[in-house]
């Protein structure tokens, strides 16, 4: 019995020890849009990798849907309350969780926005990001370099994200244009363009089913458009379906951003002529990596030179390459996707 005792007053010891541990080990959050989009899920990935490897607690919480501000801010507040030392957040709404992010920087917390910038950019104290301007500019040069003389009479499709004006959807629709040698009259607007060979824009919500639809309204308008942008790569597959069932497929070049596998298995398929791939677990796993480093030291991440986030890169992927832009083809791309 005297053995037995001194085995379990070992084992509360080491229970006890080991809470202490955790106790004190720092808690980093991450909220994402929603936890099922494969790019948020390759974001939780990258930030659980880190935070084991520098031995950080990750507590992660996600929106119901794409638009849920409500559900951030109980997890933004649900992380103060808890001592949390950062937040990486993607926002769903960027002005308006604005005033619980305040709170939190009030509270002590380092915030910093992955992917998407809250508006103002400034209210967070950094954004881990994709340049979503170079982004776009990449396949803009492409598709220009691709069509070579027929450029200056191209017949071009935009296919955006929404009508309200995302710093995202609008940075990468601009750059398409300037790649492609278009003057842009604002570059913080999309729309406001006078050049002849833009038929016109149309929105589809990020979906297949939306690219289709926004296709099928554009080709109405002009059935010769022979260049399409889309905002990412499922709106990508919806205009190339909307384009097939026209007999149209082979006669336009559909270029877009994102990098997710299935986008990339459409560059190989020649769906997509080229595609823009960003890296979210790059963004996530960098993002612990500063709030370690504030935790420890104060020291607050900077921004890349000549911009004011960070740029967690961008790498244009085709099988059709040109001398004006560097890329990679779809089978190295393939093994560097998400989703």
């Amino acid at each position: 019995m005297k053995f037995s005792l001194r085995k379990l007053a070992g084992v509360i010891a080491l229970t006890s020890l080991s809470t202490s541990v955790l106790a004190e080990s720092d808690i980093i959050g991450l909220i994402t849009k929603t936890n099922t989009n494969p790019f948020f899920v390759k974001m939780k990935e990258g930030a659980q990798k880190k935070a084991s490897e520098l031995g950080v607690e990750l507590r992660t919480f996600a929106g119901r849907y794409d638009g849920d501000n409500e559900s951030q801010v109980q997890a933004i507040e649900n992380l103060i309350a808890s001592g949390a030392k950062g937040i990486l957040i993607t926002p769903s709404d960027p002005a308006g969780i604005v005033p619980s992010i305040q709170k939190a920087r009030d509270a002590g917390l380092l915030v910093i926005a992955l992917d998407t910038p809250l508006s103002p950019a400034n209210a967070a104290d950094m954004t881990f990001a994709t340049d979503n301007f170079k982004a776009g500019e990449m396949i803009g040069q492409w598709a220009k370099a691709r069509m070579g003389e027929k450029a200056k009479d191209a017949r071009i499709a935009l296919l955006d994200l929404s009508t309200s004006q995302i710093t995202v959807d609008v940075a990468r629709d601009q750059g398409f244009l300037k790649g492609f040698g278009i003057d842009i009259k604002n570059a913080g607007r999309i729309g406001d363009e006078t050049d002849p060979r833009i038929v016109g824009n149309d929105v589809t919500q990020g979906s297949e089913e939306g690219g289709r639809r926004a296709m099928e309204n554009l080709l109405q308008k002009d059935p010769s458009i022979n260049l399409v942008y889309t905002i990412n790569e499922p709106a990508a597959a919806g205009a190339y379906e909307a384009l097939k069932s026209f007999g149209l497929e082979k006669d336009v070049t559909i270029v877009s951003v994102d990098g997710g596998c299935p986008g990339v298995r459409n560059v190989r398929d020649h769906v997509i002529g080229a595609t823009s791939m960003q890296f979210p677990l790059e963004m996530a796993s960098q993002g612990v990596t500063s709030i370690v480093e504030f935790a420890k030291t104060g020291t607050r991440p900077s921004a890349s030179d000549g911009l004011d986030f960070f740029d967690t890169g961008v790498q244009l992927v085709t099988d059709n390459p040109t001398q004006s832009v560097q890329s990679i083809n779809s089978n190295t791309g393939l093994a560097m996707c998400w989703g």
